[in-house]
C-alpha cells in the first residue's frame, strides 16, 4: 500500500502525485533534468539542416538521413571552434551527443562533445559494402535481369519535379518515336525523403496495368546528393522486387549508385535512357525499306530462277514435241506387230511344211500307195460269198481256185491255172510285206482324200 505523504510534504515519485497532492512544475523539470543527465553519450549520424554560430557557440539542427526526425544540437565554444571550415549547413556528420534538459523553458537539446563530417571515402565504402552484400544475394546477377520491351505502350517515368532529366527523357524519346506515351511521377530525388518517395512512385507505376517499363531518372549533382539516395538499401531492394523492367538513369560520371547494379538496364544519362526505351522511327523505317528491297530482290531472283527451270523443262523434247513420244511408241508398236506377224507367219510355214512331211511319210506307208506302185492283193474266193483270206503263199492255192485280185483301182476275178510255189519277187527269198486283210478291209471301207481333194 502506497505511503501517503505527510501534510505539506511533496510526493517522492511521480506515481505518488494526485489531484490533491500535485508536484510543482519546477519539481518535474528538475526530475527530468536529473533523468536526462543520467543518459550516456551516444554517437549519432545525420544531416545538418541548420548551422549557426552565435558568440562562439554553434546552434544546429540535425535530421535523420532516412526518416523525418530531427533534434536540436548545441556545441559550446570549445567544440564549436573545431568545426569552423569542416562542417556547414547540409553537411553529413557524425556527432557524440548527450541529452540536456533546460529546466526554465523545458527544452531538450543535444550537447555535442565531438563532431566531424562524414567523408566521401566513408560514404563510398558503405555503398560498396552494400553492393557486395546484394551481389552475394544474387540481386545484381545478369541472369535475373529482364529485357526491355521492343516498343512500350506506356513508359513510367520517376524523376524530380520539373527537372531537366524529365525534359531530356521525354524530348529525346519523342524525337525517336513521336507516339511515345509517358506516365510521370515527380518526386524528391535528393535528401532524406528521396528514397521513400521514389519507392512509392515505383510501386504505383508497377501496379499500373499499361506501364511496360519504368525509368528512374536524375541529372548530375554532388556525389552525396546523387549516389547516396539511390544507394539506399530499402529502395534498392524494392526495385529488385518489381515485376516491370526498370531502367536506372542516374547521371553521375564519377561513380554509380547501387540502383544501377540492381536495375534491369543501366543508362549513363537520362538522354541515354530515352535511346534505350524506344526505337528510332527513322532507323526503323530505313530498316523496313531495306528489308522490303531485300525481299523484293529475293522474290525476283526466285521468280527468275523458277522461270529458267520452267524454260529448261519446256525445251526438253518430251514437252516441246509431246506427240513425238506417242509417234515413237506407235512406230515401235508397228515394228513389234510386224515382227510378231513375220515370226508367226514363218512359224506357221514351218509347221505347215512339217505337217506336209508327216502326211507324206504317213501316206507312203499306206496300202493304197503300195497298190499305186503296181502291187495287188490276191485273196482266196471271190465268189458270191465274198473274198476270203489274203493269199500269202502260192503253194496254198489250188489250180482252178477262184481268186479275188485287188489292184490300185478296182478288183479282178481270176482262176488259178498254174501254181508255182517257192521264191519271191525276182527269185529272191525275201518277200515284201503285203497289206493285211484288216488294212485291206479298212481301205475298202473308207476312201482317203489327199491335200488336193483327190480320192486315193
Amino acid at each position: 500500500m502506497d505511503e501517503q505523504p505527510a501534510p505539506g510534504a511533496l510526493p517522492a515519485t511521480a506515481a505518488g502525485t494526485a489531484p490533491d497532492s500535485p508536484w510543482p512544475l519546477r519539481v518535474l523539470s528538475e526530475n527530468l533534468k536529473r533523468y536526462f543527465e543520467r543518459a550516456p553519450e551516444a554517437w549519432i549520424e545525420g544531416q545538418l539542416i541548420e548551422f549557426k554560430v552565435i558568440r562562439g557557440n554553434a546552434w544546429m539542427t540535425l535530421r535523420d538521413l532516412d526518416a523525418d526526425y530531427s533534434l536540436p544540437v548545441t556545441a559550446w565554444r570549445n567544440v564549436a571552434s573545431t568545426l569552423e571550415g569542416t562542417v556547414e549547413q547540409g553537411s553529413r556528420v557524425v556527432a557524440c551527443v548527450k541529452p540536456s534538459f533546460y529546466t526554465k523553458t523545458g527544452r531538450l537539446s543535444m550537447i555535442a562533445s565531438a563532431m566531424r563530417p562524414v567523408g566521401i571515402g566513408d560514404l563510398l565504402a558503405r555503398v560498396e559494402k552494400l553492393r557486395r552484400a546484394l551481389g552475394a544475394e544474387g540481386l545484381t546477377a545478369e541472369a535475373r535481369k529482364r529485357p526491355l520491351p521492343v516498343l512500350p505502350h506506356l513508359i513510367g517515368l520517376v524523376t524530380g519535379r520539373d527537372s531537366d532529366a524529365m525534359k531530356d527523357v521525354m524530348r529525346n524519346a519523342h524525337l525517336r518515336w513521336p507516339a511515345a506515351r509517358f506516365e510521370v511521377r515527380e518526386v524528391a530525388v535528393q535528401g532524406a525523403n528521396a528514397p521513400r518517395e521514389v519507392m512509392a512512385a515505383v510501386a504505383e507505376l508497377d501496379a499500373h496495368p499499361e506501364v511496360d517499363v519504368i525509368v528512374i531518372a536524375r541529372g548530375g549533382g554532388a556525389l552525396e546528393e546523387v549516389i547516396l539516395p539511390f544507394s539506399d538499401e530499402a529502395l534498392v531492394r524494392a526495385v529488385a522486387q518489381v515485376g516491370t523492367p526498370v531502367v536506372s538513369a542516374i547521371g553521375h560520371e564519377a561513380d554509380r549508385p547501387v540502383l544501377d547494379d540492381v536495375a534491369d538496364v543501366r543508362a549513363s544519362t537520362p538522354t541515354d535512357a530515352a535511346k534505350r526505351i524506344v526505337p528510332d522511327a527513322a532507323a526503323e523505317r530505313e530498316a523496313i525499306g531495306g528489308a522490303r528491297l531485300r525481299l523484293a530482290s529475293g522474290v525476283e531472283r526466285l521468280v527468275l530462277t523458277e522461270a529458267q527451270h520452267l524454260a529448261a523443262l519446256r525445251s526438253r523434247p518430251v514437252l516441246a514435241q509431246p506427240e513425238r513420244m506417242v509417234d515413237e511408241r506407235a512406230q515401235d508398236l508397228d515394228r513389234f506387230r510386224e515382227r510378231a506377224r513375220t515370226s508367226l507367219g514363218g512359224r506357221l510355214d514351218r509347221e505347215h511344211d512339217a505337217v506336209g512331211h508327216l502326211r507324206a511319210r504317213v501316206r507312203s506307208l499306206s496300202p493304197q500307195k503300195t497298190l499305186d506302185r503296181g502291187y495287188a492283193v490276191v485273196r482266196h474266193g471271190g465268189g458270191t460269198g465274198g473274198p476270203g483270206p489274203v493269199v500269202r503263199d502260192a503253194g496254198r492255192v489250188a489250180v482252178g481256185e477262184r481268186l479275188d485280185i485287188l489292184v490300185a483301182s478296182g478288183r479282178l476275178g481270176a482262176v488259178a491255172e498254174e501254181v508255182h510255189a517257192g521264191g519271191g519277187i525276182g527269185g529272191a527269198e525275201e518277200t515284201d510285206r503285203k497289206p493285211t486283210t484288216d488294212e485291206y478291209d479298212q481301205h475298202d471301207a473308207t476312201d482317203e482324200t489327199d491335200e488336193n481333194g483327190e480320192t486315193a
